[in-house]
Formats: C-alpha cells, sequence, structure tokens
C-alpha cells in the first residue's frame, strides 16, 4: 500500500482577511492629506480630482455631492411629499428665512449696504443686544459650518475657510468669517453663461449660513453679505421680481431640507471648524457623521 502525502498550505490569516473599516478609515486619511496638499498649494483642480477619484473607491467617500434634493417645481409648500417623506412641518422655518431675505433685498435697493458697512452695523447691534461676544462668535461658527457643508453635500469643494478669533469680534470685525469654494469662478467673473445647476448650488451656499442659524438659535443675525452676494447675482442675470422669490424660495426650502436632515453632522462639523482642523479633516469628520444616515 503507497501513502501519498497531503500537502496543506497553511496561509497568514492577514492574507485572507478583507480589509478592516479601520484599515478603510485610515486609507480616506491618507487620501484626504493628500487634498490638503494640493489645496496649500492651490492646485484646486488637483485636489477636486482628488476628491472625485475618491468618491469612486469603495472605501472612499459617500456624502460629497449626494445630497437629496427638493425638486425644483413644486406645487405646494403645504402638502410637500417626497419619497414618501411629508415635509410640510419645514415651512414655518422656511418662511422665515424667505421672509427675512425679501426684507433685506428691499433694504439693500434703498441703502445700497455694503459689507463694510454691515460689519459697522453689526458691531453696534453687538454692543446694545443682550447677546455676548462669545454668543455672536458661536453664531459665527455656525453660520460658516452651514456653508461648508450645504457645499460639500452638493458637490461643491471647499478650497478654504476663516473662523474669527474673539479678538476680531472685539474689534468688531464680524464679517471676517468666511468659506471658499472651487466651482464658482465663473459667478465671480460674471454670470452669463453659468448653468442652472452652478445657480441652484450657489443659491443653496449662500443661503446655508442663514438656514445654519435659524435652525440652531431661531433667529437670522449674519444677514446683509450673504444676501447681496445672490441679490446681486439674480440682477446679473435679469431675473425678474416673481423669478427671484421662485428661486430663493426654492433654495430655502432645499437648504433647509437638507440641514434639518444633517443638524448633528453640522454641529459635529463647527466643532471642528472651531478647532482649526483642515479641509481634509473637515470633511473626514463630515463622511464619520453621516455613516449609515441618508445623505
Amino acid at each position: 500500500m503507497s501513502f501519498t502525502p497531503q500537502l496543506h498550505l497553511d496561509f497568514p490569516a492577514s492574507v485572507v482577511q478583507p480589509p478592516t473599516i479601520s484599515d478603510f478609515t485610515k486609507r480616506r486619511c491618507r487620501a484626504l492629506r493628500r487634498i490638503d496638499r494640493e489645496l496649500s498649494r492651490r492646485n484646486f483642480k488637483a485636489a477636486l480630482s482628488l476628491l472625485r477619484h475618491l468618491r469612486r473607491q469603495p472605501d472612499g467617500l459617500r456624502a460629497f455631492g449626494t445630497a437629496k434634493q427638493v425638486p425644483k417645481k413644486l406645487s405646494s409648500l403645504d402638502e410637500l411629499i417626497i419619497n414618501g417623506v411629508d415635509l410640510s412641518y419645514l415651512k414655518p422655518t422656511v418662511d422665515l428665512v424667505t421672509d427675512s431675505i425679501k426684507s433685506c433685498m428691499q433694504c439693500s435697493l434703498q441703502e445700497q449696504v455694503s459689507s463694510e458697512g454691515f460689519e459697522t452695523d453689526l458691531s453696534d447691534e453687538i454692543k446694545e443686544s443682550s447677546y455676548s461676544y462669545e454668543d455672536y462668535h458661536f453664531l459665527c461658527i455656525h453660520h460658516e459650518a452651514g456653508h461648508f457643508l450645504i457645499g460639500y453635500l452638493l458637490g461643491i469643494l471647499p478650497k478654504g475657510y476663516k473662523i474669527p478669533s474673539m479678538t476680531e469680534f472685539w474689534k468688531g470685525r464680524f464679517a471676517a468669517g468666511s468659506v471658499d469654494f472651487a466651482g464658482f469662478d465663473s459667478l465671480e467673473s460674471g454670470v452669463h453663461g453659468i448653468s442652472n445647476k452652478t445657480l441652484n448650488n450657489f443659491s443653496c451656499v449662500v443661503l446655508g449660513g442663514l438656514v445654519a442659524e435659524q435652525l440652531q438659535f431661531g433667529c437670522i443675525e449674519g444677514l446683509h453679505s450673504d444676501v447681496d452676494k445672490l441679490d446681486k447675482v439674480l440682477r446679473w442675470l435679469g431675473y425678474s421680481g416673481s423669478q427671484v422669490d421662485d428661486q430663493v424660495r426654492w433654495a430655502a426650502l432645499n437648504t433647509v431640507s437638507i440641514l434639518h436632515r444633517h443638524n448633528e453632522t453640522r454641529s459635529r462639523l463647527a466643532e471642528a471648524m472651531a478647532l482649526g482642523r483642515s479641509i481634509g479633516q473637515c470633511i473626514d469628520t463630515i463622511e464619520k457623521s453621516v455613516v449609515g444616515k441618508e445623505i
């Protein structure tokens, strides 16, 4: 009787085991650090290309440019149902936001408020109100987080941001806060020939800060500067009064819907921005927060 020995090959467990969530997180962090490097070099196209490539990877980004949006044409906000979900409860918030914007646009027509004038006026308002400088600083952080988050969820790359320090607030420089995006160059150089998608995204990003204030604090303080930007673009496009109303109404509803759905994510992002985290780290904060949630 002959005996043929059996050959048993024992492979290390690491060879046959699939990558863990920790491995995926490390890969994403490495990729986001590359994006930070490109942004620091002002290579915005390269950073955006990396971001889009990372979005297509199974271990990449889930939230960039994937937010579910409200249809542009609506018959009634009172009976608004999207994908089986009734959103009519958002109507009071949308009404408050749109009424504030319309009021501000009317004031702009009469007074032609400049950004410098706004900073001075708001500084006086802080001194006369019951709010402290700390309150307004906190409000500014959430305002800028609203801009950042809406832009990211709509597929617009934030390329930099600034949160004013408390010292700047004491000096009355409230409007020093900002978020810059890669993708609105056509609006900066002139709006002729821009796509409807670009205008819609811009409208929502502009309103992101105001809506964040309304959702977080129940009021809107940082108004004139953002509304002036939107009003200027719509005027360049030659929009009529009814067209402006329709655009603002839809943008407000869409922005309220998205930020209401991602309220916790915005709060976490605000914390990261308050600490001065990099763009890549802020993106990582967003992605970690939306895990398992509807975008």
